[in-house]
């Protein structure tokens, strides 16, 4: 579902304009009335509205299990959220959430800590989990060194996940693509139970290493579009 119309190309946003209330609630409504999800994910959501009509539909409608990408930065730096709206994710997505996979500067921005090492980032994964959310996956891109750290937090403990940081300005969309892969992972996997936020934690940590390794390759074989971020290759 659209929420909102970016001008935007590898080197950043010029302008984003989100789409109305209306449209996005009709375009719930229709998903829900014929093709009911077997998981979805939200991403970039732009305003506090916005927020508000998703944690409706998940709801409302019964959609689980639920993916919270919290789209606040894009890799360029640019703003995709309104900063009203920022408390009203916390508040409103995250305890619906069965996982939330927040980069560093999100995951500082909805649990106020300091996230700048994976310790930093275990941290905050667990507050995720007193704010209500099953699962944390708390992301490390922008960690500097030649290795990559992702931190998963469950009820029952930290898993890192740590990979070669690869060279290259092809990263362009990663989070979402790696909140997709998650999400379609869940999907493969659910098995019937809905109207809870319970997804096994050993399904969770291999759908979790599936869907990093497929955006590790699929930021390495990066056609290298444009002259700034450019996309990764999504069919890795």
């Amino acid at each position: 579902m659209i929420t909102a119309v970016t001008a935007q190309n590898t080197q950043g946003v010029r302008a984003v304009q989100p789409m109305s209330l209306t449209m996005v609630e009709a375009q719930l409504a229709a998903v829900a009335e014929d093709l009911p999800p077997g998981a979805v994910k939200s991403g970039m959501l732009a305003t506090g509205e916005l927020v508000a009509a998703t944690a409706r539909a998940v709801t409302g409608y019964g959609w689980t299990p639920y993916v919270l990408d919290p789209v606040m930065v894009a890799t360029s730096g640019d703003r995709l959220l309104d900063r009203d709206a920022e408390a009203l994710i916390r508040d409103r997505l995250v305890p619906l959430a069965a996982l939330v996979t927040p980069n560093l500067e999100e995951a500082a921005l909805l649990t106020g800590l300091t996230v700048t090492d994976p310790a930093g980032m275990a941290r905050a994964g667990r507050r995720l989990l007193e704010l209500g959310a099953g699962a944390a996956l708390v992301k490390g891109g922008h960690l500097g060194g030649e290795e990559i750290t992702d931190v998963l937090v469950t009820a029952s403990g930290d898993r890192p996940f740590v990979h070669r940081k690869i060279t290259t300005t092809s990263t362009h969309g990663t989070g979402c693509t790696l909140s997709a892969a998650i999400t379609a992972g869940l999907a493969r996997r659910a098995d019937g139970q809905r109207g809870g936020l319970a997804v096994r934690e050993s399904d969770l940590g291999e759908i979790v290493a599936e869907a990093l390794a497929y955006v590790q390759r699929a930021i390495a074989t990066a056609p290298g579009l444009g002259h700034g971020h450019g996309p990764v290759n999504h069919l890795a």
